[in-house]
């Protein structure tokens, strides 16, 4: 594990805290430099003295990629530094929460251009430095929601099931130039986002989960370690969720 991702340049987006901070951590590990991104610099720089303590190859750039500007302002830094990109981990993302009747114009564009257009954005500018050195690998975070739906949660469950269709096309676009474009769909992860639920809420989803249990954010970080490795070679365009069960 520790040389799966030697000599490699990795970024990862939404990566200042809960499974992007582990994703992060697992790949420096692995012996790759990384990039993290996000839009808090307070948060981005203590994120980034927890993870220089496992190696010195870790950089944190504040940016909102949302915008397609800021996204490609991101891969031009990383390759201004690093000199190559091979893994992309597209894994900003927010809520806004409500019911479709009650729900904003504000939220609804809030989570879709956060959590869909960031993708976008971002995998346009990496794809041309992936393929010109014919190699590169993509991880789009999905979620559960995207293949189940959830109740007030439309603009949320809209915007990972439109990360899957993307994921599946971009992987059919780009595989012939040996890039590897997958999905990951975790289920309830312990982070920041599902602390917010009151104890009656997690006791209601435990029961659906045939582990039993809510999952560590290092259990997705080692799925997107196998998929940021030559171990996935022959494995794209796959949807793999990381849920104790729950699908």
């Amino acid at each position: 594990m520790e040389s799966l991702l030697k000599d490699q340049v990795a970024l990862v987006t939404g990566g200042t805290a809960g499974i992007g901070k582990a994703i992060a951590k697992r790949f420096l590990e692995a012996g790759a430099a990384v990039t993290i991104v996000g839009r808090n610099p307070t948060r981005g720089e203590e994120a980034l003295e927890e993870l220089s303590q496992v190696s010195s190859k870790c950089d944190f750039i504040q940016a909102d990629v949302s915008s397609p500007e800021e996204a490609d302002r991101v891969v031009k830094k990383v390759l201004e530094k690093e000199g190559k990109l091979d893994v992309l981990v597209n894994n900003a993302g927010v809520t806004r929460d409500n019911l479709l009747l009650k729900m904003s114009p504000e939220d609804w564009d809030a989570v879709l251009d956060i959590n869909v257009k960031s993708c976008y954005g971002l995998c346009k500018a990496s794809t041309k430095p992936m393929m010109r050195a014919r190699r590169g690998k993509v991880i789009n975070m999905s979620s559960v929601v995207g293949l189940n739906g959830n109740p007030g949660q439309t603009n949320y469950a809209a915007s990972k099931a439109a990360i899957i269709g993307f994921t599946k096309a971009m992987a059919k676009e780009l595989a012939s130039r040996n890039i590897q474009v997958n999905c990951i769909a975790p289920g309830f992860i312990e982070t920041q986002m599902t602390g917010q639920l009151s104890d009656q809420q997690k006791e209601a989803i435990l029961k659906e989960i045939p582990m039993g249990r809510i999952g560590d954010p290092e259990e997705v970080a080692n799925v997107a370690l196998f998929l940021a490795s030559h171990l996935s070679d022959y494995v794209t365009a796959q949807v793999v969720t990381v849920d104790g069960g729950y699908i």
